[in-house]
């Protein structure tokens, strides 16, 4: 992002305050997850939302977790979606790919935004918010970011992503379902010591999951295994359907070891920052037959002793 020229202030999302604090002169937008890797905390949607609105920037709202089939930002305030479609979008891990969804409700000529204001060289001298209206974001995104940034899909990911929409709803609450039997197996399991799953009262942000989705609690949740990265590498090794992968949203199910992995390049002091430990194991709990995913993980479980 800096080579871009944007700078990042992480703030704690539990408290929506710790958004308007951030905020600076210089702060063009709010950014945040439906579902936070690895807490999977939940921010509150409509706070945040009158938060960004009242500084006269957008919220952006990374949907990629939940999908639209599970929470619909855009009708708790949010300005613009996100999505990796290359996770549930797709389903099988096949295709690389993303999606902008414009809500088409901010006033992107409110002073903060010269970019949409002012004509643009580069495009014959359009002005955006004249041009296309209330579309001037993703009319911008399109006609000058597409040319110069050129993100664009071959036409058989673009195929293989229209595939994977096609089973969505039945993947999601499949999906949904088997995470939520596997987080409250694990929270009964004697070798974890905690689970994180949003479906759980337990978790911090049940509440507010309960608020915001619709339809089940998603597949991805965390847990911890007692004893930490070794047994967590002998469970990992002695699972049978669970592929060791570090992507997320596949039909089948998947499990990571974060600190040895995706986050192994930070300090100890920046993984415990982002809430990755040495004990912490992610799934992404697949759409296969319950049981055997029950099964599957008792023995991995019992292994790893």
């Amino acid at each position: 992002m800096s080579r871009f020229g944007i700078d990042v202030s992480f703030v704690d999302p539990e408290d929506p305050q710790n958004f308007r604090r951030a905020i600076t002169p210089r702060t063009k937008a709010l950014y945040a997850e439906t579902s936070g890797n690895p807490k999977l905390d939940v921010i509150d949607f409509q706070a945040v939302a009158d938060i960004a609105h009242e500084a006269g920037i957008p919220l952006i709202v990374d949907n990629t977790v939940t999908t639209p089939w599970l929470c619909r930002p855009l009708e708790y305030g949010a300005d613009i979606v996100v999505h990796s479609a290359t996770k549930f979008i797709g389903g099988h891990g096949t295709s690389i790919g993303g999606i902008i969804v414009d809500g088409g409700k901010f006033d992107w000529a409110n002073g903060n935004f010269p970019q949409f204001t002012e004509p643009d060289p580069t495009y014959h001298g359009v002005v955006y918010t004249e041009a296309f209206g209330p579309a001037a974001f993703i009319g911008k995104a399109r006609v000058h970011l597409l040319r110069d940034l050129g993100p664009c899909l071959s036409p058989f990911n673009a195929f293989l992503l229209l595939q994977g929409l096609e089973t969505l709803p039945l993947r999601m609450e499949r999906h949904s379902r088997n995470a939520l039997a596997v987080a409250k197996f694990l929270e009964q399991h004697q070798q974890v010591a905690w689970v994180n799953y949003p479906g759980l009262p337990s978790h911090p942000s049940h509440k507010l999951a309960k608020k915001y989705y619709r339809g089940g609690f998603g597949a991805l949740l965390t847990f911890g295994i007692k004893g930490g990265q070794g047994p967590a590498r002998r469970f990992i090794d002695s699972l049978e359907i669970f592929s060791l992968l570090a992507n997320i949203g596949d039909a089948k199910s998947l499990v990571i070891h974060p600190a040895s992995t995706t986050h192994q390049q930070l300090t100890e002091g920046e993984q415990l920052e982002t809430g990755v430990t040495e004990d912490l194991i992610r799934l992404s709990v697949g759409i296969e037959t319950i049981d055997d995913l029950l099964e599957d993980l008792d023995q991995g479980l019992n292994k790893a002793i």
